[in-house]
């Protein structure tokens, strides 16, 4: 974890949780005073860690939290009075809203941190995992369409397009989506 936003309309939680990051070296840190502030610069970047300090100036922070979330760039960590603590959490964990309850000491903020970092990881694979099989659908899809093609105009069979594919790619050294694009490049101009 590198980055985080600290969203709280007090100087005492600002201070606090910046301390408490910049123990964790954590490097980049932003803090804002308000949601809408927040809202404004997550539309222009993102942040590992979105920490809020609730409640915030116009609103309980439980809203943004889970809008945030939503998006599944950052983790989000939200910290409520104890006496909110069961309703705030029941509505948020589904959306994996981390919520902490206040007072907040040390060794709860640690614990809290280190399920974000580890979430986070998890999120990052997953994401890695995804473009992979995103990648992998689009070359099936080039490639299938590189052997309509063969089909259509060289009159092959689905089997024949396909070996030729093959073959070519590894006479040439390269992946069958690089064949297929050349086919797609030569017969569909």
């Amino acid at each position: 974890m590198n980055s985080a936003l600290i969203v709280s309309c007090t100087d005492r939680g600002t201070v606090f949780f910046t301390e408490m990051l910049n123990a964790a070296d954590i490097k980049q840190i932003a803090a804002l005073s308000s949601a809408d502030e927040a809202r404004r610069l997550l539309l222009d970047r993102d942040f590992d860690l979105v920490l809020i300090n609730a409640p915030l100036k116009g609103e309980t922070g439980e809203k943004f939290s889970r809008q945030i979330a939503s998006k599944g760039f950052s983790q989000v960590v939200l910290v409520v009075k104890s006496e909110f603590f069961d309703a705030v959490s029941e509505v948020c964990e589904d959306d994996d809203v981390l919520v902490v309850a206040k007072p907040v000491n040390k060794a709860v903020f640690w614990s809290a941190l280190k399920l974000a970092k580890s979430a986070q990881r998890r999120l990052r694979r997953e994401q890695a995992e995804n473009a992979k099989l995103k990648q992998k659908i689009e070359d099936i899809r080039i490639v299938d369409r590189a052997k309509c093609i063969l089909i259509s105009y060289m009159n092959m069979e689905e089997k024949e397009a396909h070996r030729y594919i093959e073959k070519q790619a590894m006479d040439m050294r390269c992946t069958k989506r690089d064949i297929a694009e050349g086919i797609l490049k030569t017969y569909e101009n």
